[in-house]
């Protein structure tokens, strides 16, 4: 029996979670949020988990009903991620570590993403769309590690959805790409959009210039908002649908694990569920309080590569904003 805690601070969410051997026993987050029309900046978002660290960390443990005692591994995200963010959460867990006494293993982000969704519905040995506001990948398993077949090859589709809402001036609260789906729930005119797939990757800032200089000039005649947070949507989902699908087919699979931030999009759920049903396969998603980066999903990971026998040097516990997914060896895999 292993239970695990785990710091999650690579972008504006800041999470504490503690797990014990897949049952999660707290998950505690914190949102920085900026005004409407603004992004968040490294220096800002760092300050918000500083501020806010041991507050949640008081709370994770309070919520566990656990003592330092009874954490076998301190886990954090190593990347990839914000570097300043990043670093004000490692240097947390580092102490903590050492207080406590005990082991430190840094994680892969999008590995905590993937593991969380295996673990919450079940799935075994899924296609993975991985979407979130700094990351957008096409994943699968192959002989020890998470194979990328496709990404995008400039923006994520969360950072477009995000710049979006800022053209609209859309409130960042509870999140900029949940209000836009809530708008385009309400769009009834469809506007053709540059539709952009290259192979296995695709690109969205040619989108989004096309929408931030469009704009205006598509309010004045006569599109609303909400028309044009649908048109955006329906585009850039069916770009995700389309190389998802060709991911599927190549490898023969029959599930799709769609997790990260954008991962809730009830609208991108249905497109997916509508093509893995096509093809007689079965879609697996979980909601925001697994989607939306969280501790919890960090302390699962790192209790699977635990048990597994990985174990991390203190002169390798730093961070970086460059981790892909594919440099991890999967040992705690043995399919």
């Amino acid at each position: 029996m292993v239970t695990s805690i785990g710091f999650e601070g690579s972008a504006n969410k800041l999470g504490i979670g503690i797990v014990r051997d897949g049952e999660i026993l707290s998950n505690c987050r914190r949102t920085y949020i900026t005004p409407p029309g603004e992004g968040f900046l490294p220096k800002e978002t760092a300050q918000h988990h500083k501020d806010n660290v041991l507050a949640v960390l008081k709370e994770a443990m309070d919520q566990s009903g656990l003592t330092w005692k009874d954490i076998d591994v301190v886990c954090y995200t190593k990347g990839p991620g914000m570097g300043a963010p990043l670093a004000t959460v490692a240097i947390v867990a580092r102490t903590v570590a050492q207080l406590w006494n005990k082991p430190l293993l840094g994680v892969n982000h999008c590995i905590g993403h993937i593991e969380m969704g295996r673990l919450i519905t079940g799935a075994k040995n899924p296609t993975v769309l991985y979407v979130s506001g700094g990351n957008t990948q096409i994943i699968a398993y192959a002989r020890k590690r998470y194979r990328i077949f496709g990404e995008t090859i400039d923006i994520a589709v969360g950072n477009c959805l995000d710049r979006f809402a800022r053209v609209l001036k859309i409130p960042n609260d509870p999140s900029p790409g949940y209000n836009i789906e809530q708008l385009a729930k309400k769009g009834k005119r469809f506007l053709q959009l540059p539709y952009c797939v290259k192979g296995m990757d695709v690109s969205f800032s040619g989108i989004l210039s096309y929408m931030e200089e469009k704009t205006d000039s598509l309010l004045e005649d006569g599109w609303t908002p909400e028309d044009l947070c649908f048109s955006l949507q329906e585009t850039i989902f069916a770009m995700l649908v389309e190389t998802t699908e060709r991911a599927l087919a190549h490898c023969g699979s029959s599930e799709v694990l769609i997790c990260g931030g954008v991962g809730c999009n009830e609208r991108l759920q249905q497109m997916m569920g509508a093509m893995c049903a096509e093809r007689g396969g079965a879609l697996f998603a979980t909601d925001e309080r697994f989607c939306i980066d969280n501790g919890v999903m960090i302390a699962h990971a790192g209790a699977e590569m635990f048990k597994a026998g990985v174990a991390m040097p203190w002169q390798e516990a730093g961070v970086t904003q460059r981790y892909r997914t594919d440099e991890v060896e999967t040992v705690w895999r043995t399919d």
